[in-house]
C-alpha cells in the first residue's frame, strides 16, 4: 500500500505513541518517550525524567489503581500529573506523593474528579497529540523535537524548553488543531540567548 508522504509522517508519529500508550490503558501509567539527542534537556535529565515517570506510576496507592486513570509526564524535572480520580482525597494524596519524587522541582496536579476515561477517549487523545506533532513538522517556527504534548480528554498540555517566539507558535498551532478543546501552557520559556547557547552546546558549536 502506498501512502502519501503526509499520511506516512502521521503514521510514523502515531505508532510509537500508541505502543507506548498500551501500558497506560492497562495500568493507568503515563506514555513514555525515548531519549533524544535533539532534545534541549541533557541526556542525564532526560533519563531522570523517565525515571520520575516510572516512580510516579509505581507509587500510586494500590487502592486507587482500579478506579482511576493517572498519568505522569516529566520534562526537565517538572512533573505533570493528569487523568481522572474518584474524589478530592485521591487527587490530593496522589499530588502530594508526586511532590515527594526525588529530583522533581515542580508538580502540576491536573487530575480531574471524574470517571476514568474510556479506551476510545484515550485512543483519540493519542491521535490528537500525533496530529499536533505532525503539524509542528510543517512549520519552521518551532521544532517538534522541542515540544512534548500530552492530551487528556481533548485538553492539550504543552511541555518543553522554548523561546518566546517558539512558545507563541506552539500554542497557536495547538489551538487550531482539530479535536483540541483547551490548551494548557506548561512550557519553560527562556531568553533567546539562553536557547541559542543550549542548542549550540547540544550540537558542539562554539
Amino acid at each position: 500500500m502506498h501512502l502519501p508522504s503526509r499520511s506516512l509522517v502521521l503514521l510514523l508519529i502515531t505508532l510509537p505513541m500508541l505502543s507506548a500508550c498500551l501500558p497506560t490503558l492497562i495500568a493507568g501509567g503515563a506514555v513514555g518517550t525515548a531519549i533524544s539527542y535533539h532534545d534541549r534537556r541533557s541526556t542525564g535529565i532526560q533519563a531522570d525524567d523517565e525515571t520520575s515517570e516510572w516512580k510516579g506510576r509505581n507509587r500510586v496507592p494500590a487502592r486507587y489503581r482500579d478506579n482511576t486513570n493517572v498519568n505522569f509526564t516529566a520534562f526537565n524535572r517538572v512533573l505533570l500529573v493528569s487523568g481522572e480520580v474518584a474524589d478530592e482525597a485521591a487527587r490530593t494524596e496522589i499530588g502530594e506523593m508526586a511532590e515527594r519524587i526525588e529530583g522533581i522541582r515542580k508538580v502540576h496536579n491536573e487530575l480531574q474528579i471524574a470517571q476514568p476515561s474510556t479506551l476510545g477517549t484515550r485512543s483519540n487523545d493519542v491521535y490528537i497529540s500525533s496530529k499536533y506533532k505532525a503539524r509542528l513538522l510543517d512549520t519552521d517556527q518551532v521544532s517538534s523535537n522541542h515540544i512534548k504534548p500530552v492530551t487528556e480528554s481533548g485538553v492539550l498540555f504543552l511541555m518543553g524548553i522554548v523561546s518566546e517566539r517558539e512558545a507563541r507558535a506552539a500554542i497557536d498551532i495547538a489551538r487550531t488543531t482539530a479535536g483540541v478543546r483547551k490548551v494548557i501552557n506548561l512550557l519553560e520559556i527562556l531568553p533567546d540567548t539562553d536557547i541559542q547557547n543550549i542548542d549550540n552546546a547540544r550540537f558542539g558549536i562554539r
